[in-house]
């Protein structure tokens, strides 16, 4: 038997990327996982792949309304949430820049997602777990970039997983008398989508790379462990926290 199974999960993100190396990680500890992406036909690919025990909720994360159906829907099939895992992000590079040179339009679309996208999910999943009355987990995704000088650069990108951590510390106090635990996971940096363009870089990629004390830039599997540890009951006593699991970019 899986450490995850029966549970009902919902992943945002989940067509691609860390997600979708968590919900192939859930899967196999058992779980029921509800994939959460706007890329519809990216979400069809990962539900094949993992079969009957995951269920595609195509959903914008910006629009009120697309959260909340995606969540009454994970409702009408299975009445609970257990887990939610938010990871739904963008990284403008070639857009993203120090304060003085950013537009308002790059914050606002950065924003859009990457805070306002965890604030709706956190409140519908909240919302059906308090329902339910069992109990949940919820982990959202930070990074190091709202923490120390790798985010010097990227002025919208990491004060929104700066905002998504201190988020992530307010709803483990205002939670926790409904049973539910809060934490965060604090990636290094992982060769995903998201984030292609830069690991192409034949200058870029050798660079971050050398950020990191471990010696490599991360993969979406080296995530998963971390993933189902906080969404399982070994990890009952831990709320609150954010996880580093950053290959060492943070000590620097």
């Amino acid at each position: 038997m899986g450490r995850l199974e029966s549970t009902v999960c919902v992943i945002t993100g989940a067509a691609s990327g860390i997600a979708r190396g968590a919900a192939v990680a859930f899967v196999r500890e058992g779980a029921i996982v509800g994939l959460l992406d706007r890329n519809a036909d990216g979400l069809a690919e990962v539900e094949r792949a993992l079969g009957p025990s995951s269920f595609a909720l195509p959903c914008d994360v910006t629009d009120e309304a697309s959260v909340e159906a995606a969540f009454a829907e994970v409702e009408r099939r299975h009445g609970r949430l257990d887990v939610l895992y938010t990871c739904a992000a963008v990284q403008l590079i070639g857009e993203d820049a120090p304060v003085h040179e950013l537009s308002t339009e790059v914050w606002d679309r950065t924003y859009a997602v990457n805070a306002r996208g965890v604030f709706l999910t956190c409140k519908y999943g909240a919302r059906l777990m308090i329902e339910a009355g069992n109990g949940g987990s919820i982990i959202n995704a930070g990074s190091p970039t709202g923490l120390t000088l790798c985010g010097a650069g990227w002025s919208a990108y990491s004060s929104s997983k700066a905002a998504v951590m201190g988020l992530t510390r307010t709803m483990a106090g205002d939670l926790a008398q409904h049973g539910i635990r809060v934490n965060g996971i604090v990636p290094g940096s992982i060769t995903t989508p998201l984030t292609q363009v830069l690991h192409d870089d034949p200058v870029i990629s050798p660079q971050l790379a050398s950020m990191h004390p471990i010696g490599r830039l991360g993969k979406p599997e080296d995530m998963a462990g971390i993933a189902v540890f906080l969404a399982s009951a070994d990890s009952a006593f831990a709320t609150g926290s954010h996880f580093f699991v950053d290959g060492g970019i943070s000590v620097r």
